[in-house]
């Protein structure tokens, strides 16, 4: 009798789970989509050409990192102040966040145009894709601005509970970039690809301001509410940023370190490491998708005092992201060959990348509990502690058995250590989800 009863709570939640889960998934599924038709087309321009992308790619997630915390400090206070029931304050939360994220953002684009030009060379890249490598850096820099408004608004909506309007524009967003990119890059070659992904994210960009600051019910900004600095917003949000964006600039800046490792072995490496990346992106989708439910659905909850229910849907979120992407790795272990003749034409790259990718992709499972571990627990404010267990876990882990294994092994030895890290980090997160503290009282 105790399990039906317990079946019968937990169905509705499982069934709230998938319901907001589906359009984060399809949301994710667009944005890998954006960065195959990106590889698939430049790669049709050789070897060299994605090797440029691929040797500053881990920089322009660094900069990514930093925007998606921004967003992160943010959007969890909407969840929360809706989830109480004060709309009123969720709008002064989007006030603040637009605010503070154009500012970051304008900074970022700024650092980004500076180090263009002597990035390629500080990553040890052949002198024969530098001049591509700056320009495709230097198109991603200008956009920074855009992004980081996509990303706010996207999570605003998201941690309002419209999972919908987001997934709808990322799919438009994977539209205009085909046809930008189409138009763009046999005029400018690698460059056109940076500059087709820009005008498609700066449309989208700012059809999302429209939905979410004139549309959406509960965040739209009304002319008659007077705009008030509120400091204690923006110490939560760097409560809750801070950690995030710590977390982000270390892993990618590891990810940047371990570029600096896989440069010396060739573009044939650097473009077989770019292509298994983009490709294990598919698999991933599942975890981020349902880590944006985990965020919305634990941080309403928390909002509304019921920490048992947070709790409750951070487990099952995180159950059903170990699961599909158990799933999508397990596709991806058959189909890999055929995904890597889409992106790119050179036979060498083609076999390498699937050898290397079907190394880690072994480790799927742990690597989606700790996403969406990490999404449940941010959205109890909860982020201190998962950003320290990430980033000790790639720097100390990841590139420690790196620096082991790839004299002896190559690019190999990389992905070897990937898969035993991303195991280890998923555990690591398992744990902290099943003691931490913010699910019994609220954050102080």
């Amino acid at each position: 009798m105790m399990n039906r009863i317990n079946w019968t709570e937990l169905k509705p939640q499982i069934q709230q789970v998938g319901r907001l889960s589906l359009p984060a998934i399809l949301t994710q599924i667009t944005t890998i989509a954006m960065q195959y038709i990106d590889s698939a087309m430049v790669g049709a321009l050789g070897a060299n050409a994605s090797a440029a992308i691929g040797l500053v790619s881990s920089t322009t997630w660094l900069l990514s990192g930093t925007i998606y915390a921004v967003s992160a400090g943010f959007s969890v206070q909407v969840a929360h102040q809706i989830g109480g029931n004060h709309d009123k304050k969720a709008r002064d939360v989007v006030r603040h966040g637009i605010a503070s994220a154009l500012v970051v953002s304008a900074v970022l684009c700024l650092i980004g145009l500076l180090i263009s030009h002597p990035l390629p060379g500080w990553l040890g890249g052949a002198q024969e894709i530098r001049r591509n490598a700056t320009l495709y850096f230097m198109m991603f820099a200008i956009m920074l601005p855009f992004s980081q408004l996509n990303s706010l608004m996207s999570s605003f909506l998201q941690c309002s509970g419209d999972m919908v309007t987001p997934s709808i524009l990322n799919a438009v967003m994977c539209v205009l970039d085909v046809i930008f990119n189409a138009l763009l890059i046999p005029v400018f070659g690698v460059m056109g690809a940076g500059m087709g992904t820009m005008l498609a994210c700066a449309v989208i960009s700012l059809t999302g301001a429209w939905f979410c600051c004139v549309r959406n019910p509960q965040l739209r900004l009304r002319r008659k509410e007077k705009t008030v600095f509120d400091a204690k917003i923006l110490k939560t949000a760097f409560k809750i940023g801070v950690p995030v964006a710590v977390q982000e600039i270390a892993m990618n800046s590891a990810m940047v370190a371990a570029t600096m490792l896989i440069a010396p072995l060739g573009s044939i490496a650097i473009a077989a490491n770019s292509f298994a990346v983009t490709a294990e992106g598919l698999c991933y989708m599942p975890g981020y998708g349902i880590g944006s439910a985990a965020t919305t659905l634990v941080g309403k909850s928390y909002g509304a005092g019921n920490y048992k229910l947070a709790k409750r849907y951070g487990n099952i979120c995180i159950a059903m992201g170990a699961v599909l992407m158990a799933i999508t790795g397990g596709l991806m272990m058959i189909f890999c060959p055929f995904v890597f003749s889409i992106l790119t034409p050179d036979p060498q790259v083609r076999s390498f990348a699937a050898e290397v990718l079907r190394i880690e992709l072994l480790a799927e499972p742990f690597f989606g509990a700790s996403i969406v571990a990490a999404g449940a627990l941010r959205g109890t404010g909860d982020t201190f502690v998962p950003s320290l267990l990430n980033l000790g876990s790639i720097w100390v882990i990841r590139l420690g058995l790196a620096v082991l294994l790839i004299t002896p092994l190559g690019l190999r030895g990389m992905w070897i250590a990937m898969a035993i890290e991303l195991c280890i980090r998923g555990l690591l997160l398992l744990y902290r989800q099943h003691t931490s503290k913010y699910y019994k009282l609220p954050a102080a």
